[in-house]
């Protein structure tokens, strides 16, 4: 049997990069003859991140499309129709078996080709909420896979988010002890994580600055960790015993290790990892965009593994009235842990893998 070519689409945002990234990896383990070609964009996470994984990535232009009559809706149809015809040439010069697109908009066009060139083509979804490019693919779809129940699309199957083995084989007990020494912090003392993600959160960033010193004084640990070029909303604290002020954690399975509790946005990839590993959260979705950071923590917080709270009513009040309390009582914790875990997925990654890779011989 000839080794296989498999095309991934997907790109822009980290959401859309990460599980690519951990579903390949994955391929390349379960069948090292395999071939893997990313698609996506120069000016993408992926443009960096994918060639740093040691995997080849293509290229295309990005053209979003358009969502008002204007110049860029007129030039839409020619620019559109100019990717299409590349991604056409690369399937067929490269002899691709399966694609599997992850969201975002190189997709659309890795979507048709497949379509047109009778190639199978698998789709996972991260939100709770579709992207377009996805809505658009779904239908005629080998496999429509998910991160959570109730996506959406036509024939969903959930099968979990693909993530990175550092994180879904993350045995937190047996790690923490090492981990929190390793942020300088007291393993005898509670840790709080605090963290918006890699561009940071500056409401929720100020927020905890503001509560830090009776988190401190009630005997709490604080990691902070603030996105890239924003530590200096906690520079004050910086020398307080207990507090552990950093702008990015490159290997997130050792804060996760670290913590016994979590205060952070609710994005997909967040949202998987943590029930994957079983750290009790509180989830403060992104006030912006379409609600999808809520609809991704709905279901974790009904079995009883999160809370939740709008970045609105996050406030000193709420830190040390109900997060400080929570981040008090191990046996609550341990009970939300257990909830949180019960709803993780730890082999998703291998297991799109394996349907990618089932397509492409098929195929």
């Amino acid at each position: 049997m000839n080794a296989p070519t498999v095309l991934l689409a997907g790109g822009g945002t980290a959401g859309h990069v990460s599980p690519l990234l951990a579903t390949a990896a994955k391929i390349r383990e379960l069948d090292p003859e395999a071939e893997v070609l990313a698609l996506g964009t120069a000016d993408g996470l992926e443009a960096d991140l994918v060639p740093a994984a040691g995997l080849e990535l293509a290229t295309i232009e990005k053209v979003p499309f358009p969502r008002r009559p204007n110049g860029a809706a007129l030039r839409f149809p020619a620019r559109f129709g100019g990717s299409l015809r590349e991604v056409r040439a690369l399937m067929k010069d490269r002899g691709v078996g399966a694609v599997c697109g992850f969201g975002g908009y190189v997709c659309p066009p890795a979507y048709l080709a497949s379509a047109s060139a009778r190639i199978p083509r698998l789709i996972h979804e991260a939100n709770r909420r579709p992207g377009l490019a996805n809505r658009l693919g779904a239908r005629g779809a080998a496999a429509v896979l998910t991160a959570f129940e109730h996506t959406p699309l036509p024939g969903a199957r959930r099968i979990g988010m693909p993530m990175r083995e550092g994180i879904a084989a993350l045995d937190r007990a047996a790690r923490r002890t090492d981990a929190v020494r390793s942020f300088g912090l007291d393993p005898e003392r509670p840790v709080l994580l605090v963290t918006g993600g890699s561009l940071g959160a500056q409401h929720l960033n100020e927020v905890v600055v503001r509560s830090a010193e009776t988190v401190l004084a009630h005997g709490g640990q604080i990691l902070h960790v603030t996105g890239r070029g924003k530590t200096e909303v906690g520079a004050a604290l910086a020398d307080r015993d207990g507090y552990q002020l950093v702008e990015y954690v490159s290997a997130m399975e050792d804060a996760y290790a670290a913590a016994d509790l979590a205060v952070t946005r609710s994005g997909a990839g967040t949202v998987s990892e943590l029930t994957a590993v079983g750290l009790p959260a509180v989830f403060v979705p992104l006030p912006v965009g379409n609600g999808e950071q809520a609809l991704n923590g709905q279901e974790v917080v009904s079995a009883g593994g999160a809370l939740m709270i709008s970045d609105a009513d996050l406030d000193e009040q709420v830190m040390t009235g109900t997060i400080l309390p929570l981040l008090s009582d191990p046996e609550r914790l341990r009970a939300m842990s257990e909830a949180s875990r019960a709803f993780g997925i730890t082999d998703a990654a291998e297991r799109l893998a394996g349907l990618v890779l089932a397509a492409a011989h098929r195929g």
